[in-house]
């Protein structure tokens, strides 16, 4: 069997994928620039290749012998300063990438998206995937960098068997950097926990891969599949969360306005080359509640999703355990 080629390697849902087919007798090859982060993911059938993929040579070398590509290397961070950043990886090396894959002989591609490409929605008519962009996402640079990646994927349908799968926020164990697990890390042991105003859609990782997987697998061509998990306010999340705290924390949900006010800072700050995660788009995105379905992904892949509560639970133990929160 060839292996399956997955870049970003040592991302959260990479690092769960990774196992997933791993589990499921996939042999896999991990495109990762550092290598060192992913020295302690030794499993048999697991190839490690250094490598950006933002090098073509390094690419055209990892694709080199694979069946398929799992694409879930990006720039997510919040703080950068202009959609050219996210640009470079998100969409330059995406089209790169999938001209290699051609090169390559390579059969099927899925392309991790994110749920913010597609329109979100109340708990009572969440979000799927026939619902283009909407609100303060269509303002994001880093939803819009993706969404012009699956554009391009989108272009390579006939030559490659291509799937979107769109994530909706991870939350699990092994977020080394951490990413979506900052909300954990950043609150974790606080006395008092500002909420913003708005909600999302919590998604546990280790069913996020099981939908990659599927997708691989089950997902039909040019298809879009949402992996959502449940639709919480960041309330209803920190209260979940502050369970596995020592102590319960007082939560309280910050206006809007305070919010946008901040964002608004951020933006000035940002127009003076200074890095942050503030900016209006971004605050403005606190106050929305985007809610999603997963009803597709479990319909047609096959793939139920858990409560979150599990993956809170796994991720405060994991990062308990490796020293970044307090016992």
């Amino acid at each position: 069997m060839k292996p399956v080629l997955v870049t970003g390697a040592s991302g959260l849902l990479a690092v769960h994928t990774i196992l997933q087919l791993l589990e499921s007798d996939y042999p896999v090859r991990a495109l990762v620039r550092d290598p060192d982060r992913l020295a302690w993911l030794t499993r048999p059938g697991l190839e490690i290749v250094p490598g950006s993929v933002e090098d073509r040579w390094a690419v055209a070398r990892a694709v080199r012998g694979c069946g398929a590509v799992v694409h879930a290397a990006a720039i997510t961070d919040p703080d950068r300063l202009g959609y050219a950043e996210y640009k470079a990886v998100n969409v330059d090396a995406t089209r790169c990438l999938l001209k290699e894959a051609v090169a390559a002989g390579v059969r099927k591609f899925v392309y991790v998206s994110t749920a913010n490409t597609l329109g979100y929605g109340s708990r009572e008519r969440p979000g799927d995937e026939t619902m283009p962009a909407n609100g303060p996402f269509r303002r994001s640079a880093y939803a819009r960098s993706k969404g012009e990646g699956e554009d391009w994927v989108r272009r390579f349908s006939d030559d490659l068997e291509v799937v979107v799968v769109h994530p909706t926020f991870l939350i699990g164990a092994y977020d080394a950097k951490p990413s979506s697990g900052r909300i954990i890390t950043l609150h974790f042991d606080r006395r008092w926990i500002f909420c913003p105003p708005g909600g999302k859609n919590f998604v546990d990782v280790r069913d996020a891969a099981k939908g990659v997987v599927a997708a691989l697998v089950r997902g039909k061509s040019g298809e879009s599949y949402l992996l959502a998990g449940e639709n919480r306010s960041y309330r209803e999340f920190f209260g979940q969360m502050s369970q596995y705290m020592p102590r319960r924390p007082k939560l309280i949900t910050l206006p809007a306005a305070v919010l946008l006010a901040a964002g608004l800072v951020g933006s000035i700050l940002r127009r003076c080359g200074i890095r942050t995660a503030l900016s209006l788009t971004n605050t403005r995105i606190l106050c929305v509640s985007n809610y999603y379905s997963g009803a597709k992904a479990t319909r047609e892949l096959g793939v139920p999703f858990q409560p979150v509560s599990g993956a809170i639970a796994e991720a405060v133990n994991w990062f308990r355990q490796t020293g970044r929160i307090g016992r």
